[in-house]
């Protein structure tokens, strides 16, 4: 069945490059076909001079070298001519957005503001024709007996390619490809490899999603107070930066977790980005701290309190974003438990906390006495951290939320029935998801406690359960 609809062409395209990114790499070569639905009724085919070095595997995998663009136009000569071939016209191509990233940003760049809407005969593919392991176009071609010849090349790529077009344009019974056309369609924006049902099927409310490889590995964790919509925004646009457009082709499923608020939303995010490393995730590595107040004993026994820099995997007391927040927090200590300043190490700065002078004539105390004044501080220390919950709304009616911080520290979170019969605090607790929190996930919490006081419930027993259960 022919699905030639009246004054809607298609300009199929291929193109070579010097690398996989349009940001920092240039065409070398361009296959233009036009087809009205049912037949090819215009083509054009050149090679490019990009004005720059073609790496060798790029020469081994096409063939094309820098000998061979040396006399070509360079892509401001063609460039008017590629844009009126594009103009008005439908662009297709296989995984579309690669090659549209590539011709877009060179139009722009000579002054063509091109826009136009596209077609993935990957997407195409994949729905018209399902079930193949594959879905690159050498193996597409192989399954659907379509020749193909000067393979990674320009015109020998589009010309399959548009075998394979037109066979999606007989083979589409179910109106697919005009499905795919409709304004409103986000069959365009979405990364070839993904069915349009894991997009579809998100929702729009507070959660975490992921993204995940051809093997069923998380490549990407994000947090949203909207699932959809925070998705949906990766998709838009065409930035050409090479890590962008191979993230968008590595991404196969979507999977999530609904939260009831953006804040156990916030949370979740950096325990699993924590638990998983997803290789496309690095803006939490900004947020770690930088300082931290340790504990030590030196060679003559007494135990020293610290603040300095916070290494790796260092284990600490108390963590800090800026040195001096540690610094006021140890001058604290030493006040309130007369520790000895010069059995107290202040990073760079140790010099000017008002060191004794004449030291040698001032005793130090006994090691057993002050190591216990230590031990002392550093329990009161931990005993004067916070301990509350926020409790918050569920992800419906019948459930309320829990966040548990206890001496200072993320411990759990959750969510408690309302028609449950838990009596005290220690059923509440044990209710909740156990969690290991960070120096960031607390920046967070208390950045919340901050703007919203009536939502937290400081530790009395009696009033934390009454709050909870009601």
């Amino acid at each position: 069945m022919s699905r030639k609809k009246k004054n809607i062409e298609y300009a199929i395209v291929d193109i070579e490059t010097t690398g996989g990114n349009a940001s920092g790499s240039r065409i070398t070569e361009i296959a233009i076909l036009i087809h009205n639905g049912e037949e090819i009724i215009d083509r054009f085919e050149t090679l490019v001079n990009p004005q720059k070095e073609i790496p060798l595997p790029i020469f081994a995998l096409t063939g094309i070298n820098n000998e061979m663009v040396a006399n070509a136009p360079v892509f401001g000569d063609v460039a008017e001519q590629i844009y009126s071939l594009l103009e008005n016209r439908i662009f297709v191509a296989h995984n579309v957005n690669f090659d549209y990233s590539f011709v877009k940003q060179q139009l722009d760049m000579e002054g063509y503001k091109f826009s136009a809407p596209k077609l993935c005969t990957v997407r195409m593919s994949r729905k018209i024709r399902p079930g193949f392991h594959s879905y690159s176009l050498g193996n597409l071609c192989r399954n659907l007996e379509i020749p193909i010849e000067n393979r990674h090349r320009a015109g020998g790529d589009a010309e399959a390619t548009t075998v394979l077009f037109s066979k999606l344009l007989e083979w589409d019974e179910d109106g697919v490809i005009p499905e795919m056309l409709k304004r409103n369609s986000k069959e365009q924006q979405l990364p070839p490899n993904l069915p349009k049902s894991d997009f579809e099927n998100l929702p729009d409310c507070p959660g975490v999603y992921y993204f995940r490889d051809k093997a069923g590995k998380v490549i990407y964790v994000g947090k949203a107070v909207n699932i959809k919509k925070r998705v949906s925004s990766h998709f838009t646009g065409h930035n050409p930066n090479p890590q962008r457009q191979n993230f968008l082709k590595s991404i196969y499923n979507i999977s999530y977790e609904i939260c009831a608020t953006e804040l156990m939303a916030f949370l979740l995010e950096c325990v699993e980005i924590k638990k998983l490393w997803p290789v496309y995730n690095r803006a939490l590595k900004k947020f770690e701290p930088k300082f931290g107040l340790f504990l030590y004993k030196d060679i003559a026994g007494y135990n020293r309190l610290a603040v300095g820099k916070l290494s790796k995997n260092q284990q600490s007391i108390q963590v800090f974003n800026q040195l001096y927040d540690g610094i006021n927090v140890l001058l604290n200590l030493i006040e309130q438990h007369d520790l000895d300043i010069r059995l107290s190490y202040f990073g760079q700065q140790s010099d000017s906390f008002g060191t004794p002078h004449n030291t040698d004539a001032i005793p130090f105390p006994d090691v057993d006495d002050y190591n216990d004044k230590v031990k002392y501080a550093l329990e009161q220390l931990k005993a004067n951290q916070p301990s509350f919950a926020i409790v918050d709304k569920g992800r419906d009616e019948n459930e309320k939320s829990c966040i548990w911080v206890e001496e200072g520290h993320f411990y759990a979170m959750g969510y408690i029935d309302r028609e449950s019969d838990l009596t005290s605090l220690e059923d509440i607790k044990d209710g909740l998801e156990r969690f290991q929190g960070n120096y960031y996930m607390m920046q967070l919490i208390n950045s919340f406690v901050k703007r919203y006081p009536q939502k937290v419930l400081q530790f009395n027993p009696q009033i934390l359960e009454d709050n909870i259960m009601t």
